[in-house]
């Protein structure tokens, strides 16, 4: 599995430390089937003819035996954003007449895409500071936390928190689905016509750039997740403005970026 490393501060009951965490690397990958754009999928690098043949055999577009001719058409630092596979018209199936793509939108809003041009993301740098210190992430997690009800029922749900800037919860939603979890949160407050009043957007599982860019969008300056954070959410972070945060558990955390919104304090 490929692998970067990243920068972060570790923050662990009386401790501050500054690490360089191994981060999954996660880039975008566009799919062409007879030079002709079908989907982009989110992945992490390597194996891919083995992603896209699982693909296409899942979404009954291509179900022989035989390999199929493939070719990357693009790359971005070494790493394949763009792979041609020539199947012949005879041997596609009924997946690719219909169009729908249903497993490669089914982990996020971007895998689905029909051409990496289309995930571009606009908009200046989010510039509002937040001053927090881990006692109040650990805090809101806590909180989070306890009004998951469909997770203490099932243990098979993500949930997604927003704050505002006096750290007081104003939406929780739950979903099988990480990314629609965020949706729903947003889309409660854009209801209430409150999403103005946002300011932490929490996460029970990990980020990805999908987040990070749903929060981007959603103008919410800081992200905190359960779990990992992927190369492409931390990149992304640092250029969107984003104080993103991972592996928020008990006694600990780990800032990636914008660490300057910290208020080193002890006592996490």
């Amino acid at each position: 599995m490929q692998t970067n490393f990243y920068q972060g501060l570790k923050i662990q009951q009386d401790s501050f430390h500054e690490i360089e965490d191994a981060i999954v690397v996660e880039a975008p990958l566009q799919i062409n089937i007879n030079s002709e754009a079908y989907t982009v999928v989110m992945r992490t690098p390597g194996n891919d003819m083995a992603l896209i043949r699982g693909l296409l055999y899942a979404e009954d577009i291509y179900k022989g035996n035989t390999s199929l001719p493939a070719e990357i058409t693009k790359e971005e630092n070494g790493i394949p954003s763009i792979i041609n596979v020539t199947i012949p018209q005879d041997q596609l199936g009924k997946g690719y007449m219909n169009k729908r793509t249903l497993l490669s939108v089914s982990s996020c809003g971007i895998c689905g895409k029909t051409e990496l041009e289309n995930l571009q993301v606009e908009g200046e740098q989010l510039s509002t500071a937040r001053h927090f210190n881990a006692n109040h992430i650990h805090g809101m997690m806590k909180e989070m936390a306890a009004n998951q009800g469909g997770f203490q029922i099932t243990g098979g749900s993500h949930a997604a928190g927003i704050f505002n800037a006096q750290r007081e919860m104003l939406s929780l939603q739950e979903d099988i689905g990480r990314h629609n979890a965020v949706d729903k949160v947003i889309g409660d407050l854009l209801q209430q016509q409150m999403l103005k009043s946002a300011s932490y957007l929490l996460v029970s599982g990990r980020v990805s750039f999908e987040i990070v860019t749903k929060a981007f969008v959603a103008k919410i300056p800081v992200v905190v997740a359960v779990s990992a954070c992927s190369s492409l959410a931390i990149d992304f972070a640092k250029e969107f403005g984003i104080c993103l945060i991972g592996f928020t558990r008990t006694h600990k955390l780990t800032v990636y970026t914008h660490i300057n919104r910290l208020e080193k304090l002890t006592n996490v």
